[in-house]
Order: structure tokens, then sequence, then C-alpha cells
């Protein structure tokens, strides 16, 4: 009997990456495409039909699709409500799309969310049933799952946790907040602040640059204040921190941890593990195969 499968597809503005996977998380084939410029609805979607046909060519059983998003969805999972680096969209039917294209049930989910579900599943939060996950890069992404399921909120736009408030008259943010947390652990907010890459302030410290190591320093002291927030709300077992800041890791947990101890009460933090995220780019594809099989086991 050939066992069934799921599609998991992580689109992003210049490559859409695709994955088979078995229940257990077993990648039985991937491949990676580039992202149709000018990147239409229309084109994208097939895209992804010609390399779903690419990666089912020896007859597998797809029992359905997940996909993760630059951007919001609808809370049910059908509706691409906008998505980053992408042109012309607003509210796609993405789901309905390719369901009519692949004849697959489909579910879509914001990118940061499959992250947040890929690394909850095989990665670095696979021991704990409630985590965070917050994504450290150009912007600074979140995802929330409570008891192994992906919290999505009212509308589907819950986690945005680098929109936060870290300081009520810090820089202006685009969500319209000012100091928000991703102003002061971006990428960009890096380069704002110090005209350094954090890949550059990473090797300076390892060669124990004083002033990079006091960078990293204060930048783990803004980062556990946040966290600190998150963690009275959430409490969760785990804090798993992704993206490409996440390199330099050794240089500011320590001092992100020293702020949560002295902020947190014990009770709300016991045992709170800070991890690396493990599946780096991978994360979003195995997070949307996480989320089509999530959907089979409740039937669609």
């Amino acid at each position: 009997m050939v066992e069934s499968e799921v599609i998991g597809i992580d689109l992003g503005g210049t490559a859409i990456k695709l994955g088979r996977f078995h229940t257990d998380g077993t990648c039985v084939q991937s491949l990676s495409v580039a992202t149709p410029q000018p990147a239409t609805p229309t084109a994208v979607v097939e895209a992804i039909t010609q390399a779903i046909t690419q990666l089912t060519s020896n007859h597998s059983i797809i029992a359905a699709i997940g996909v993760g998003t630059p951007g919001p969805t609808d809370a049910a999972g059908r509706i691409a409500r906008v998505a980053i680096n992408l042109s012309g969209w607003n509210d796609v039917p993405l789901a309905e799309m390719l369901e009519a294209k692949t004849g697959c049930p489909t579910v879509i989910a914001n990118d940061a969310n499959c992250a947040g579900l890929g690394e909850a599943w095989l990665g670095a939060g696979r021991r704990f049933r409630h985590l965070i996950l917050l994504t450290l890069g150009t912007g600074v992404g979140g995802a929330i799952i409570l008891d192994g399921k992906l919290f999505t909120g009212h509308q589907g736009a819950a986690g945005e946790l680098g929109l936060i408030t870290l300081n009520p008259d810090g820089p202006m943010c685009n969500s319209g907040n000012r100091g928000s947390l991703e102003q002061y652990v971006s990428v960009q907010a890096i380069r704002r602040r110090t005209g350094k890459e954090p890949a550059e302030l990473g090797a300076m410290a390892k060669e124990g640059d004083k002033s990079a190591l006091e960078f990293w320093q204060s930048y783990g002291r803004n980062l556990g204040i946040g966290l600190a927030s998150l963690i009275y709300i959430l409490t969760p077992e785990a804090i798993v921190i992704g993206g490409g800041v996440s390199a330099s890791a050794e240089f500011f947990f320590p001092a992100a941890l020293a702020e949560i101890e002295q902020r947190v009460l014990p009770s709300s933090r016991a045992g709170l593990k800070l991890l690396v995220a493990e599946l780096g780019n991978q994360a979003g594809m195995v997070g949307a195969a996480k989320l089509a099989w999530q959907m089979v086991e409740i039937g669609g």
C-alpha cells in the first residue's frame, strides 16, 4: 500500500521551496523553484502547480498541501490577505486556487507561523508543548505554539511578537507603533545603531573586540526585556530564536537570560529554555507540511 504524504511549501519573494513529507516528518523529496517575476497570484499558483507535478511524478498519494506565505492570512487558513514582496496580492484566495488546480485540500499560514510550527515539530522546540519562536531578521517575526498547535488568534493575526512596545518614545515602526521590539533587535535596527552587519559584529565579538561585545550585551538586554513581557503572558516552556541574527546567540543569550531572571517571577519562568532554532531556511517548508498533516488529522 502506498503511504499518503503531504506537500509543504514555503513561498518567498525570490524562491518557492517545496517538500514531500511522511507523517513522521521525513522529507522524501524537495525542490526549489524561482518565484515568477512579477509574482502575481496566477503566475505563482501556476509555478507551484508545475513544481508539485514534478514532486509527485512517482504517483504518490498527496493527502493535503500546506503553504507558508510572506504576510498575514485569514484565521481559516484560506486567504492570503497581503504578501510582502509579491505583486498584486490582496485578499488572494490562495487555498481555493491551489485546490482547483491540484484537487488536494490546501491550508495556508503566515511564514513565521510556519517556521514556528516547523521548529516545534522537528527542530529546537520538539521536546516542548508550549513555545514561542522569534525570528530576528530584516524585521522580527513571531509564532506562538500552545499545546502543540499554532495559535493565530481572532482574525488569524496573532503572534506579531516583534511589534510589542519596548520604549514608548522609541523610533517609529511601520506598524504605527513607536519603539517596538523590532526597532531594537532587527537587522535594520542593528545597522542603524552600529553601521555594521550582524555577521560582522559576530566576527568581531569572536575576536574579543570590546565594542562588539558591549553591543551584543546591550542587544541581549533589550531582547530579554521584550521577552519578559511575552513570558508573563504565555509562560512558554521554551523560546526559540531564529533568523540571521541568531548566529551570534552565544554573545547575547547570557544578557537576555540575566534580564529575564531579574524581571520575571520564578513561577512564570520555571524550567524555561532559551534555544537557537535548528532548521534554518527549511523551517517554513517543514511547518507548512505539519499544518497540512494537522488538517488531515481533523478531517480537512
